[in-house]
């Protein structure tokens, strides 16, 4: 801003004159007065923080959209699906399956308790931190504090199929009639049965027949007959498909459904 000098001569009636000069401002071409400099500044600083807002808040919206009808993630809290899952892995779910594509023989599921399969919890105290900390994690699908009401199984019947253990040979599980082959299971040593409990179940409609790949150490279908579901898990229940692994990094892995284990077994009621 400059000031530049305005002057002007007036006559009087007896023909006295006089000068005057005044001073008056004009901002320079291409510059700014101070007052207008800070408006701008103010207003600029003031959208970035909107947009950052903004951005914020679809980032968060998307991410419970996934979350809701996506992709779920879940923590493994035990050793039942070793070693196909190891304790504290991370692993994603896709929640398409069983709501639009159905569930095959093989898949490993995420699904709520049928009812009695996990002893009750009581919930922890948390400080403020943590528990805020864990509700944005939750919130945006990259942790699940339901993990422990949750349980993880592999799919072995689907509604209307015959599940018996063991053999003839008294070492595989037998699928309508057909003797499988299951290269993810994990048994002790010297064991080469596929279950050391026998059963003979022909799943009901709606429902389906799991078990942990940890088959001497998974509390699954065989061992919860007693419940009111008879061990069988209402397709409702399940959450999704576990697809991926995705910590730690070392483990990154997709996670096989093994669909070829299955395909010699007929459908359920083919003679």
């Amino acid at each position: 801003m400059e000031l530049r000098p305005l002057s002007f001569i007036s006559s009087g009636p007896s023909g006295f004159s006089w000068r005057c000069t005044i001073l008056s401002t004009r901002t320079a071409p291409g510059k700014k007065d101070g007052m207008t400099e800070r408006r701008t500044g103010s207003r600029g600083v003031s959208l970035f923080i909107r947009d950052i807002i903004v951005i914020f808040l679809v980032a968060v919206l998307a991410s419970v959209l996934i979350k809701t009808f996506l992709v779920r993630s879940f923590y493994i809290p035990s050793g039942s699906m070793e070693n196909t899952l190891q304790i504290n892995d991370r692993i994603l779910v896709n929640e398409l399956e069983p709501a639009i594509f159905p569930i095959q023989r093989g898949d490993v599921v995420v699904f709520s308790d049928p009812g009695g399969w996990l002893p009750a919890t009581v919930p922890l105290p948390k400080n403020p931190i943590v528990a805020a900390t864990d509700w944005v994690l939750e919130t945006v699908g990259l942790s699940a504090n339901d993990s422990n009401d949750h349980l993880i199984k592999r799919v072995i019947g689907l509604p209307g199929d015959h599940i018996t253990c063991c053999d003839a040979l008294g070492q595989r599980v037998s699928v309508n009639g057909v003797p499988i082959d299951e290269p993810y299971i994990l048994l002790p040593a010297g064991q080469t049965a596929a279950s050391g409990k026998a059963f003979d179940v022909t799943v009901p409609a709606g429902s389906l027949w799991v078990m942990g790949d940890n088959r001497y150490n998974s509390a699954d279908s065989r061992y919860n007959q007693d419940k009111p579901g008879g061990g069988f898990v209402p397709i409702n229940n399940v959450v999704g498909r576990a697809l991926w692994i995705t910590w730690p990094i070392e483990r990154w892995s997709w996670l096989d459904n093994f669909e070829s284990v299955y395909v010699s077994v007929p459908a359920a009621g083919t003679p």
